[in-house]
């Protein structure tokens, strides 16, 4: 298991992508990530597609969601 701490990969900041979550010094966001790894893509696909990526940077979008998911429980779900 990889331990990462998404505070150290992640930010937000509303001159950058519409203060979206995305991955410091770059213009990638978190969603992004995220979505590719939804649709099937693995870490190393998302790594060929953006070479300047390290995998811990993969991973702490994946922490960030579930910290926000978690963050969000007690709000009622709508689908």
């Amino acid at each position: 298991m990889i331990d990462v701490k998404w505070q150290d990969y992640i930010t937000a900041d509303p001159a950058i992508m519409v203060g979206k979550p995305i991955i410091k010094g770059t213009r990638i966001t978190v969603e992004l990530i995220v979505e590719k790894l939804g649709y099937g893509e693995t870490v190393d696909e998302i790594l060929i597609d953006y070479p300047h990526l390290v995998p811990e940077q993969i991973y702490a979008c994946l922490r960030f969601a579930a910290h926000t998911v978690h963050s969000k429980r007690s709000r009622k779900l709508v689908v």
